[in-house]
């Protein structure tokens, strides 16, 4: 058996780190994840991947000279401050060989520099650790159906003093292979690449949350669906499946679009209250409803619009009825 080009440390191994798993160990690499204190779906989830399952951080900054960030956004500070607790205790890496830490999760410029500074602020990491700022643009990694070796890929665009092109040896291959583009010399360009996009996407995608529940209510959902289909079909289309998709990620959007408000604001000078109601959009799905308990690939409720706007209509009715 041929040996891998490089041990790639992925955390965590949800729906996205585990498609990038999978895209990385089929074109070469081999990937390893810290698994303590994981559920025993991300367990299941990292075996049938054939991702290595490491007990600690230290071991994974050990093996990994490249660790990819892919948490909810509410988890990315305190990922970091992990791997760097992980660097500075008694174990420590061999400062000949830098370790390259990207950070892609769905965060604003502020907080990305602010991430990036846990490293750089650090004397004992500042000249040992490349911090990249990075992005993730579409769904996870997947396989083409019917097409051998040819995948679905994101777009994952980077910025910063550093990009993983840059690795001797496996470092194009590993930038090529995460279909990634570095766009700017900038920490923070990515990340707020991310959030202006994001802003479209799951911004959309709450607005048709309350359309389609206030629909429901007032027993116009099929007419309304009807006139989008005849008036606004590309509308429709994309309302319906990103509605229906929504619910076991609205945990992880509600920290996204308060990221997003936070970018508008500090970045664009706009007031943030649109996506602080977006924010709060995701956080009632998650917490109010029965779609918040849905998992990736176990779906029970919420896989029609029309159950999605009568879940949510439940779940505004009882949160009003508890704080009668």
């Amino acid at each position: 058996m041929a040996s891998s080009l490089a041990k790639i440390g992925i955390i965590s191994i949800g729906d996205m780190g585990v498609g990038i798993a999978k895209l990385l160990i089929a074109n070469g690499f081999s990937v390893a994840t810290n698994i303590k204190g994981r559920s025993n779906d991300t367990l299941a989830r990292a075996k049938a991947a054939q991702v290595e399952l490491l007990d600690s951080d230290e071991a994974l900054t050990q093996s990994c000279p490249v660790i990819l960030s892919v948490v909810p956004p509410r988890d990315a500070v305190a990922t970091a401050q992990r791997i760097v607790d992980a660097l500075t205790g008694p174990v420590r890496r061999e400062p000949s060989t830098p370790l390259y830490y990207a950070d892609l999760n769905a965060v604003a410029p502020s907080s990305v520099k602010s991430i990036a500074s846990l490293f750089s602020s650090n004397p004992l990491l500042a000249s040992t650790v490349r911090f990249v700022d990075g992005s993730i643009l579409g769904g996870p990694p997947s396989p083409k159906p019917d097409a051998a070796a040819e995948w679905y890929l994101p777009s994952i665009p980077t910025s910063g003093p550093h990009s993983l092109s840059s690795i001797p040896g496996y470092g194009p291959k590993l930038f090529s292979t995460l279909n990634m583009k570095h766009i700017s010399p900038d920490i923070g360009a990515a990340s707020g690449l991310k959030m202006c996009f994001a802003s479209f996407s799951k911004g959309f995608t709450s607005l048709a949350i309350q359309s389609f529940t206030t629909a429901h209510r007032l027993g116009v959902l099929d007419v309304m669906k009807e006139e989008l289909a005849t008036v606004l079909p590309t509308h429709l289309k994309i309302a319906e499946k990103s509605v229906v998709g929504m619910a076991p990620k609205a945990y992880r959007w509600v920290g996204e679009m308060e990221e997003i408000a936070r970018t508008l604001s500090e970045e664009g000078g706009f007031d943030p209250d649109s996506f602080v109601g977006a924010a709060k959009v995701y956080r009632i799905v998650a917490d109010e409803t029965v779609l918040g308990q849905e998992k990736i690939g176990k779906r029970k409720r919420g896989t029609t619009v029309e159950d999605v706007a009568l879940a949510v209509a439940e779940g505004l009715q009882n949160k009003r009825k508890k704080n009668e």
